[in-house]
């Protein structure tokens, strides 16, 4: 899967709900992917509808089977989490990726250990 997006599109929490189900499962049926949502499990309906914005948004391709439709990630979940870091550094951070890992450090979200086996793996 090495489809780029030019410009990252986000995605709201229910559509993200639905890529992790597909990054997991790599191509589903809609009652495939229902059943492997969080609890509650939403409506098949609601979740079908997900899948329609999803292809729209082109993070999600169909393939036909008879009238059965099969979803296929089309964006990785390794190139979606790449462009939301780099979109959360842009906005909120001036770009800066060291700023998001001082903010982390000063909110106690990420300790010293942490860091040094960031560390030892960037040597």
């Amino acid at each position: 899967m090495n489809y780029k997006h030019s410009l990252m599109k986000s995605l709201t929490r229910a559509e993200e709900q639905v890529m992790k189900v597909l990054w997991k499962l790599e191509s589903g049926l809609l009652m495939e992917v229902v059943d492997h949502m969080p609890e509650p499990q939403p409506h098949k309906n609601t979740v079908a509808t997900i899948l329609k914005t999803l292809v729209d948004k082109e993070f999600v391709r169909i393939e036909l089977i008879g009238r059965i439709h099969r979803y296929f990630p089309l964006v990785s979940k390794q190139a979606y989490s790449k462009g939301t870091l780099s979109n959360m550094a842009k906005g909120y951070f001036d770009g800066s990726y060291s700023g998001i890992v001082s903010f982390l450090v000063d909110e106690e979200q990420l300790s010293v250990q942490d860091l040094e086996l960031l560390l030892k793996q960037l040597k």
